[in-house]
């Protein structure tokens, strides 16, 4: 029941873009703005992706942020106008037609959304597609396909309440009261099973401040279901943020089986191999956590410093570099990347390749501005490129 925030367009096209220094502040600006989208903090995530979008008036990912943030503000007018110019810009991206089909959907015009959602249902943008085409068919009385697709959505996600209580809405409509019956049932089960999610979750956090080991784990374990990615996602969390990261990765490596889309899990047991300092362990989960959503600084970060501590030099410079364009304020992305720089200035000095040596150089020289060493050693480098022994 959160936000679909995924699309992803295209992440060379920011690297690429990011050679300039407007390009490069329209960088910082939406990798802020992806943090506050991470605490739902949408306003303020409105204002930084404006302001990428001011510096750098190409960056899809800014406008489609954007467009989400202010669907989320319930400003519906604005966000349309925002998925509308994206709908020319990417020809029809089917996330931007999801989204303009809720804001039909939101705004009355169950028909529209009927028109935009219809066709992408062969490979469906987001999981929830389903429920949402389905109670548009309920608006407008197609009972038949109402039926058909918010079964769909109840089979895509169980746990979605929503879904039944639509679908029990349509079976009464046709008539089928007994059929009804059943899905009214199974929505509040699911209503009942969400809410109790909830209450787990805060008494496991209190066992975890207030019991002995043993006595916490018994109250978290109601978290434990083997077959609910929700429910041990949640608990992995919880484990991770009371400092017990072994406990963690258990159930966060089961919800990763079972929901293997997920940026949040992958990023969270990545984060918490990186905890345990299991560097190996963490690379393959944070890896996927970048490729679900490349411009989310904390993943970027992580993973630059898990390279860098497998001594993978360059794919960390790669990463690093990216992750201080998003953030370039953090001392501690800026630190690494610049130990790194100077490393990989030091081999490539070592092969004899100057030219290399001296974009690494700068990389640190811009990093630190003034730092004695830094020069001294660029002037080392000049000097072997230009007197050759």
């Amino acid at each position: 029941m959160r936000l679909a925030l995924g699309i992803v367009f295209c992440l060379c096209d920011i690297v690429a873009g990011a050679q300039n220094p407007s390009s490069a502040s329209a960088t910082a600006h939406i990798g802020k703005g992806y943090e506050l989208v991470q605490d739902d903090r949408f306003a303020e995530a409105a204002q930084e992706f404006r302001a990428a979008l001011a510096l750098d008036p190409s960056a899809l990912n800014a406008r489609y942020q954007l467009a989400i943030c202010l669907f989320a503000l319930g400003e519906h007018d604005a966000s349309r106008k925002e998925f509308e110019r994206l709908r020319t810009e990417t020809k029809d991206d089917p996330n931007v037609a999801y989204y303009l089909a809720r804001i039909d959907l939101v705004g009355g015009d169950a028909a529209g959304a009927i028109r935009r959602l219809a066709p992408l249902m062969n490979h469906p943008p987001f999981a929830d597609a389903p429920f949402y085409l389905g109670s548009a068919y309920l608006a407008v009385g197609d009972l038949d396909r109402a039926v058909k697709w918010l079964r769909a959505a109840g089979q895509s996600d169980p746990h979605d309440f929503r879904s039944h209580y639509r679908l029990a809405r349509a079976l009464q409509q046709k008539g089928l009261s007994a059929a009804a019956e059943r899905e009214y049932a199974l929505s509040t089960e699911m209503r009942e099973h969400y809410n109790e999610t909830a209450r787990q979750s805060v008494a496991c956090v209190q066992a975890m401040r207030t019991e002995s080991g043993k006595d916490a784990s018994a109250v978290c374990n109601h978290l434990s279901d083997p077959n609910d990615p929700d429910k041990l996602t949640t608990l992995g969390i919880l484990y991770g943020e009371n400092g017990k990261y072994r406990e963690a990765i258990e159930p966060l490596a089961r919800a990763a089986q079972l929901d293997p889309d997920s940026f949040e899990v992958y990023h969270n047991l990545g984060l918490t191999y990186f905890r345990l300092r299991r560097f190996t362990e963490a690379r393959g989960p944070l890896e996927k956590a970048v490729s679900l959503r490349p411009d989310f600084f904390g993943s970027n970060a992580l993973l630059g410093a898990t390279l860098y501590s497998l001594k993978d030099d360059p794919s960390a410079y790669r990463v690093l570099a990216f992750a201080h364009q998003l953030k370039p304020d953090d001392t501690d992305t800026t630190d690494l990347l610049f130990r790194v720089s100077v490393i990989l200035a030091n081999k490539s000095a070592a092969a004899a390749d100057y030219g290399a040596s001296l974009q690494f150089l700068g990389t640190a020289a811009g990093l630190r501005p003034g730092a004695q060493e830094i020069e001294q050693r660029i002037a080392e480098i000049k000097s072997l490129r230009d007197h050759p022994r």
